[in-house]
């Protein structure tokens, strides 16, 4: 029999429960967002209807609905739903979830739904003991990860799953987001006088970067700790919601995708002469917290792969910037970082020796170990010379060489690199 004590403790945790979670939809029509993935006419909308899903991993940035897609599916299937997050959980509290599920779908013939949050937090070993519960059935798997997916789930668990790509969530869709928490009386700000200023709304919404999250526990803080009211009604402002937010870190994992999609912008950005967009993306790393080092030497490999010899300065300036990173660090040595992608922003490109030395590693993979000609080989023993080391080699300083061959014989015609 149902507890009325458990009852009511549920009721009061779900009332006193964040914004957020109150807030969370409980069917897809009131899902807002991610109409790509289930939108009317989607695939998975339909293997839902028709509960019939396969293992889902979700891949997209915080706040853009993956737990709450993931509780939905769970409740339009009528499957027994379990929630774990990978940071907490290991493979101990997998069996324990496994025997239970085992015991749902013999005694009561009820599917069991694991949704592990952040399950890139799991190890090789971890994601493993997950498989074979997979196969036969005793779950459905529904991960949940902001990292991707490639990189960071074992490709045995990626082949039994479906992947599917959140979207940060529209200026449309948070705006929808903020005009149901304040109208809901159940379980917004319905039943309170609440006024939002425009220019209020349009900084949360630009601040929380595609976050419903982030607009809601800001929303939150706004309306239940300001004593900026006016004839009973509670005014937001933009200085409120700034206060509410305090710190908006950025996005930027320094060992995920984010830390290699930020630093190609930034090289694509100096090999394409954008000065603004290169001081964005390096302004962009340094307040996310990259190595500065890691930084300079990107830029001391683009100085030979792009410039080259159109500006022999530019390997100079990128050493020399690195070298003022190594002994002064931050804050000061981003200022030596800017001088420096400014620099190699404006200098003239070229790629040609890079270029023709990739066109000799493809010759050299492909004839492999050719022999030295004789002329050019070292002849420091007398069976060495007898032997022909070093015969016929023309000395540049005192013999005409225009003639001699630097190559070997099978490839002495080939050219790499040219000034055209």
């Amino acid at each position: 029999m149902p507890d009325l004590f458990d009852e009511k403790f549920n009721e009061d945790l779900k009332s006193n429960a964040p914004l957020a979670d109150r807030m969370r939809p409980k069917n897809l029509n009131d899902f807002v967002g991610q109409e790509h993935i289930v939108g009317p006419t989607s695939l998975l909308r339909k293997a839902i209807q028709n509960d019939d899903i396969p293992s889902i991993i979700f891949w997209g940035p915080p706040g853009s609905g993956k737990t709450t897609l993931a509780k939905i599916i769970a409740e339009m299937t009528n499957s027994n739903f379990v929630e774990i997050s990978a940071v907490t959980s290991g493979v101990a509290d997998l069996r324990l979830i496994i025997k239970d599920a085992q015991e749902k779908r013999k005694f009561n013939n009820k599917r069991t739904i694991l949704f592990v949050d952040e399950i890139h937090r799991w190890n090789k070993a971890q994601q493993d003991s997950l498989l074979p519960h997979i196969e036969k059935g005793i779950v459905t798997l529904i991960g949940a990860t902001t990292e991707n997916p490639s990189f960071e789930v074992i490709s045995p668990l990626l082949s039994r799953s479906r992947v599917y790509v959140l979207k940060p969530l529209s200026q449309n869709d948070l705006k929808k987001i903020i005009e149901r928490a304040l109208k809901d009386k159940k379980f917004g700000f319905g039943n309170e006088k609440i006024e939002t200023k425009k220019e209020a709304e349009e900084f949360l919404i630009k601040t929380a970067n595609g976050d419903a999250r982030i607009i809601l526990n800001a929303l939150e803080v706004a309306v239940k700790n300001t004593n900026y009211k006016k004839e009973n009604k509670t005014i937001i402002d933009k200085k409120l919601i700034e206060e509410a937010l305090q710190h908006k870190a950025l996005r930027y994992d320094k060992g995920g995708e984010e830390h290699y999609n930020v630093i190609s912008a930034f090289i694509k950005s100096l090999r394409g002469s954008n000065v603004d967009g290169a001081l964005y993306w390096l302004a962009r790393m340094i307040k996310a917290g990259e190595d500065p080092k890691f930084i300079a030497r990107r830029m001391v490999v683009l100085a030979s792969e792009d410039i080259g010899n159109a500006d022999t300065n530019a390997l100079i300036v990128a050493n020399a910037v690195f070298d003022a990173v190594e002994r002064i660090g931050l804050p000061e040595c981003r200022i030596n970082l800017a001088q420096g992608a400014v620099y190699l922003t404006s200098a003239k490109k070229s790629n040609k020796s890079y270029n023709a030395f990739c066109k000799a590693e493809e010759v050299v993979e492909e004839t492999m170990n050719l022999p030295v000609p004789l002329h050019l080989r070292n002849a420091p023993t007398g069976l060495m010379k007898e032997l022909g080391y070093g015969k016929g080699y023309k000395y540049t300083h005192t013999e005409d060489d225009s003639k001699q061959t630097y190559l070997p014989e099978k490839i002495k015609d080939k050219k790499f690199y040219s000034e055209d």
